[in-house]
């Protein structure tokens, strides 16, 4: 018995010269799953046999009149990838026949996509609005599966050192686009944004933090804001230095979540970063400046309405009363300096100055095992917070030491 060969498979088999000539109905390989069917009418069309998803698949790539061998070979090489990476060529080519839509076109579908699930309406317009600013002046009416790194590139390049953390924000959402385009079967091939920093300058050395004031000059910065008549925004302003929330959790904030009598409020889950229920106990200062707040507010449903009564005070307000002051810090940095002073000026504990801040517990043990918000002992952290933070130069401020 002699010894069997495997027929080697074949590659790129056919030629023009050899296509021409073909008239007996049948099915001729080129080789990799392409192959040109010849039907009893004479007809000449192209086909890939893949398997997709586990199951063989027949696709049509068009008639030799309109699609020749050179085209055929490349479609069925784009359908092949698409297959081996889980996606799927049919519906591909069958979305590819309805039109595949420009880069805005497709960026504003992801736009709609996503805002079901962004909780910040700012975040929500900043995402759309940064790409209509940047990318669709260069690239936005180009189709998306067009779309490579030159126009990536040109994008990025006017911003790239003038505004790093914009350009880097803009780098990242036109990836998202073009993820989804390929996901969508709009795309192939590598994302063209994963390789653009090669081509890109270095950046500066991004800010790790936010800066913060340091926490010995948190009272002369509230004597100073308080100068004038009390304001909407210098109430706000005060209100989140007490409370150590963010900027949006309390410019957000609406009667309704303050309870007077329990001296707290409760942040629902949809405005907290963290996604759940935040409580924050109220000192005594933070009521007096409910109780005058209440007074400017004219019946809105917000505690610090903005200009209009039925929409909250812009933070721009509040990063406005900073430059005023002179003071060189940010907003969200005043929650810095609470925790910088709870640290160094008190021994309460480190999980209670955590809860403080809404922090998340990362330990995952120790997330299991602890069920309170530690309400009571919060309470007792913010209210020597309040003391040292409203103290004069001419009082001593007695700080908890230790815990009972």
């Amino acid at each position: 018995m002699g010894i069997r060969t495997r027929k080697k498979h074949p590659d790129k088999a056919l030629t023009p010269v050899q296509i021409r000539a073909l008239n007996k109905p049948g099915r001729y390989a080129d080789g990799n799953g392409l192959y040109l069917k010849v039907t009893e009418s004479g007809a000449k069309r192209w086909e890939l046999r893949t398997v997709v998803r586990g199951k063989r698949c027949d696709i049509g790539l068009g008639g030799l009149k309109l699609v020749s061998l050179a085209e055929a070979r490349e479609e069925a090489q784009k359908y092949r990838k698409l297959a081996r990476d889980d996606g799927d060529p049919v519906a591909a080519k069958r979305r590819a026949r309805k039109g595949v839509p420009t880069f805005k076109e497709a960026a504003e579908s992801v736009h709609r996509e996503h805002a079901k699930a962004w909780k910040n309406a700012k975040h929500n317009d900043q995402w759309i609005n940064t790409l209509k600013t940047y990318a669709f002046p260069v690239f936005g009416d180009r189709k998306v599966d067009q779309v490579q790194t030159p126009d990536v590139l040109k994008a990025l390049t006017p911003v790239w050192l003038a505004k790093p953390e914009t350009a880097r924000r803009v780098r990242q959402r036109i990836g998202t686009v073009l993820d989804w385009a390929k996901a969508a079967g709009f795309r192939s091939g590598d994302n063209p944004v994963s390789e653009i920093s090669r081509a890109l300058p270095r950046q500066p050395d991004r800010r790790g933090h936010h800066a913060a004031l340091p926490y010995a000059d948190v009272s002369t910065f509230l004597r100073k804001l308080h100068e004038a008549e009390p304001t909407s925004a210098s109430l706000a302003f005060e209100f989140l230095i007490l409370t150590a929330a963010r900027t949006s959790e309390v410019l957000e904030a609406k009667w309704s979540e303050i309870d007077l009598e329990q001296a707290a409020w409760t942040i629902p889950p949809d405005r907290m970063k963290a996604g759940r229920e935040h409580r924050v106990p109220l000192a005594p200062r933070a009521i007096e400046l409910l109780s005058q707040a209440k007074q400017l507010s004219a019946g809105s449903e917000f505690v610090f309405p903005g200009r209009s009564n039925d929409k909250p005070m812009s933070n721009m307000v509040l990063l406005m009363i900073v430059r005023r002051l002179e003071v060189d810090c940010t907003v969200h940095g005043f929650r810095s300096a609470f925790r910088d002073w709870a640290s160094e000026r008190t021994n309460f504990a480190r999980e209670i100055c955590e809860a403080a801040l809404a922090h998340i517990v990362k330990d995952k043990t120790e997330a299991a095992y602890r069920r309170g918000d530690l309400f009571e002992k919060r309470r007792e952290l913010m209210a020597t917070w309040a003391a040292f933070a409203t103290a004069t130069k001419a009082e001593i401020i007695p700080l908890r030491l230790s815990i009972s």
